[in-house]
């Protein structure tokens, strides 16, 4: 019989897994800790001994559906996410748990709505990709922008880092994830143009004016799943992009250290004749994906999701309260309050150069 606050946490060993079994442990939840190799949970363990540990590979959907007896509710952190998502979002909902990620890929989250919708809705469950960094955050700033409203003219989001200090998996996954980026032109997602646009975005405090070039990741798929928008662009600052493609870049800090990295993620959108602008600044962006799940994961267990089928983090959850709580968190985000200013203040695509 199902316990009602079990949680499974697959990729528990790894950077940002580690990051959410600590963040679900200081909730007074217990997580079980499962990956693919004992070897790779060990650290984890160590540090929370008393907590279960399974191993398991996404490749066997007998193996997978039988782990996850008891498990009300599975955080996956193991990509490559087109490796991982389908499979273990497969088995979540056949084991009828409810399922989320930290997927900053475009395709692995069009793959599970277009695959898991139908069958999670049919087992009472949310599917709920990109509850994190990329993807959700942004997702959650856009929707609480709109207030109520389901669509914008235009959305340009602009994600600011003063550093990268990729892990490894950010490294393969980076290298595995060759498909075409997208972004929305005309209501539709069409390819991001070759090469990509750059220009200058001036960022609220503490980065400031930064060199950007346009590259979505997976905002562009959980915004347009819920919101009618005519134009989606998104940028990223220039500096961090190039430490994330440099082989000599070292990782992040590991043992659950917080990096001092800093980033602010940036909104203006545009509905009518006035755009609204709103920004988050915090530490860490492996670090704050762990209490952005933890906000999707406990609303799942006391029932605070708006329905079955595979959902982005803003239709799944209250944008408004989800930003309020990871304010409060004791490592929050420091949030500017929307905005208003007439459109053609930001009619350049780069309101910010």
């Amino acid at each position: 019989m199902r316990t009602p606050q079990a949680v499974m946490v697959y990729g528990a060993g790894g950077h940002t897994g580690g990051f959410v079994v600590d963040e679900l442990v200081r909730r007074g939840l217990t997580p079980v800790l499962a990956g693919r190799g004992a070897e790779r949970l060990a650290g984890v363990a160590s540090r929370h001994p008393r907590l279960e540990v399974r191993v398991v590979g996404v490749d066997d959907a007998a193996r997978s559906r039988a782990a996850l007896d008891g498990v009300a509710v599975v955080v996956n952190c193991a990509g490559p996410f087109l490796d991982t998502a389908v499979p273990l979002a497969s088995a979540a909902v056949a084991a009828g748990a409810h399922y989320l990620d930290v997927t900053a890929e475009q395709p692995a989250v069009q793959h599970l709505y277009e695959r898991l919708d139908a069958p999670a809705r049919a087992a009472g469950v949310a599917v709920v990709p990109a509850m994190a960094f990329y993807g959700g955050l942004a997702d959650l700033l856009v929707t609480a922008v709109l207030d109520g409203e389901r669509g914008a003219d235009s959305v340009e989001v602009a994600v600011g880092l003063d550093h990268w200090w990729p892990t490894a998996g950010t490294r393969v996954t980076g290298e595995r994830n060759t498909a075409t980026r997208l972004v929305v032109r005309g209501g539709r997602l069409v390819p991001l143009a070759d090469p990509a646009p750059t220009g200058r975005w001036a960022f609220p405090a503490p980065l400031g004016e930064q060199p950007v070039v346009e590259l979505p990741f997976s905002e562009v798929v959980t915004v347009t799943r819920h919101l009618a928008v005519g134009e989606l662009t998104s940028y990223l600052s220039s500096a961090p992009l190039a430490e994330l493609r440099d082989d000599r870049t070292p990782p992040p800090p590991g043992d659950g250290a917080r990096s001092p990295q800093r980033f602010v993620v940036d909104v203006a959108v545009r509905r009518g004749g006035t755009t609204h602008r709103t920004a988050v600044a915090g530490q860490d962006i492996y670090a704050v994906s762990a209490p952005i799940l933890a906000e999707g994961v406990v609303r799942l267990l006391d029932g605070r999701v708006r329905g079955a089928g595979a959902l982005a983090p803003a239709e799944a959850f209250d944008a408004a309260d989800v930003l309020a709580d990871l304010e409060a968190h004791p490592a929050g985000l420091t949030t500017a309050r929307p905005e208003a200013q007439p459109a053609a203040l930001a009619a350049d695509p780069l309101p910010g150069r």
